[in-house]
């Protein structure tokens, strides 16, 4: 009764708009109530909800947000757009290709699908436009492409699984994250190649050696941010929230005095944004940490796990169930409190199947990647249609052939863990 009083409740506030972390928790309350009286109620809640951020994996996440802020303003992202241009934009529909390129390499300097869906979708949409392509296809490309800043470190996201999933390593989840991240964008780009030959794309101007060695000059500070925060964290130098620090450091000296974007008094507007971001993110933990800790107090994981495996012994049918259910909840739900509200739903029953607790985050957050590019509440789905100048109607249609891709690479993902597990015991992160 009181897991039914939960999700309607939840349902109902959803349905009216209210904001995803009130709806969360309202519902987490109404849940309490009907087994203590409402000053405990409240009071365990904001216990939970202080324990849930009280981490310092999450110090992380402010350090990510400030330093992707950097990097979106600093001119990084016309760097990395200059560089893909020249490397591979001279073949037919190559600048689909650079822009998929361009947010890989965005989105793994930055660790924000947002971020990269409105820096390089801001110079490569209008780009595309002028050069033919169909708009829609354009915002289709940045929108999908944005999501692997999600799995390439480094990943706000990722650090949330680590911290819901009780333990996993940061800096193991890192490395996981590149094999299915490139995937991902190899299968995309696979698409646009295919789409290019049916529309008959165009091929851009093969760019001169002096011109390509000029671009690749000019991008190599933002690329090597990579290589500092990625090698620093595999050789032991500093831990991926320590990264954080030497990634704001280390944008902030590249866009203020190296690119000269960005001037000291832009850093009150930036250091705003990146607060309200941040204040927006603990907020969603905090209160997905406290329904998280209610669902386990009622005995919901250890349910739900006991259920599947009397569904079916089959790992295979199991895990293809838990993708179906996580493909819904993310058409529906953002991926951070999804994470926190499932990971302790469905990582037992992982385990009860024998995957490790870093092959299904990497699944998960794969997965409901894929949510985000997705109506109704696909957040970087708003983003690139208001860039695009077009609506979530039109630009459906030319993602359809891009979820698919999304979804193979999610299945390859799922059914073949050394795609998660082999660099990260390469390195020594994973037995």
């Amino acid at each position: 009764m009181a897991t039914v009083i939960l999700i309607l409740v939840f349902v109902v506030l959803f349905v009216l708009g209210v904001p995803i972390a009130i709806c969360l928790g309202l519902s987490t309350l109404a849940m309490m109530l009907t087994t203590m009286d409402f000053v405990p109620a409240v009071t365990t809640i904001a216990q939970r909800m202080a324990g849930g951020i009280n981490s310092f994996a999450l110090l992380a996440i402010p350090l990510f947000v400030v330093s992707g802020q950097l990097m979106a303003r600093g001119g990084i992202a016309r760097r990395l757009i200059d560089f893909s241009k020249a490397l591979i934009g001279s073949v037919p529909g190559g600048l689909a290709f650079v822009n998929v390129i361009s947010c890989m390499l965005f989105g793994s300097i930055s660790g924000s699908a947002v971020a990269a869906t409105s820096a390089i979708g801001g110079f490569m949409i209008p780009e595309m436009n002028k050069a033919g392509y169909d708009k829609t296809f354009n915002a289709a490309v940045t929108v999908t492409s944005a999501t692997t800043g999600m799995l390439i470190p480094p990943s706000n996201i990722l650090i949330v699984y680590a911290v819901a999933s009780g333990g996993v390593s940061i800096s193991a989840l890192f490395i996981a994250g590149y094999v299915p991240g490139i995937l991902v964008g190899l299968g995309l780009m696979a698409v646009c190649a295919v789409y290019a030959r049916q529309h008959n794309f165009p091929a851009g101007v093969r760019a001169p050696f002096n011109v390509l060695l000029r671009c690749t000059v000019s991008a190599l500070p933002s690329l090597f941010l990579i290589v500092l925060i990625i090698g620093g964290i595999v050789a032991g130098i500093f831990t991926a929230t320590e990264a954080g620090a030497i990634a704001v450091l280390y944008a902030g000296f590249l866009s203020i005095f190296i690119y000269r974007e960005i001037n000291l008094q832009d850093l009150k507007a930036l250091l705003l944004k990146s607060v309200e971001t941040t204040a927006i993110v603990m907020f969603l933990i905090g209160t997905s940490m406290a329904m998280s800790w209610i669902l386990a107090y009622e005995n919901i994981p250890a349910t739900v796990a006991n259920a599947m495996v009397v569904l079916s012994d089959n790992p295979i049918i199991i895990l293809l169930l838990i993708n179906l259910v996580l493909l819904v909840v993310g058409i529906f739900m953002d991926i951070t409190p999804a994470v926190l509200i499932f990971t302790p739903i469905f990582l037992p029953v992982a385990a009860e199947l024998g995957m490790s607790p870093l092959h299904f985050g990497i699944m998960m957050v794969l997965n409901l990647c894929i949510g985000l590019c997705t109506p109704p509440v696909g957040s970087i789905l708003f983003v690139g249609c208001a860039i695009a100048k077009t609506s979530i109607s039109n630009i459906v249609r030319p993602m359809i052939p891009m979820y698919i891709a999304m979804i193979l690479a999610l299945m390859l993902v799922t059914y073949v863990p050394a795609l998660s597990e082999a660099l990260p015991r390469f390195f020594g992160l994973i037995d």
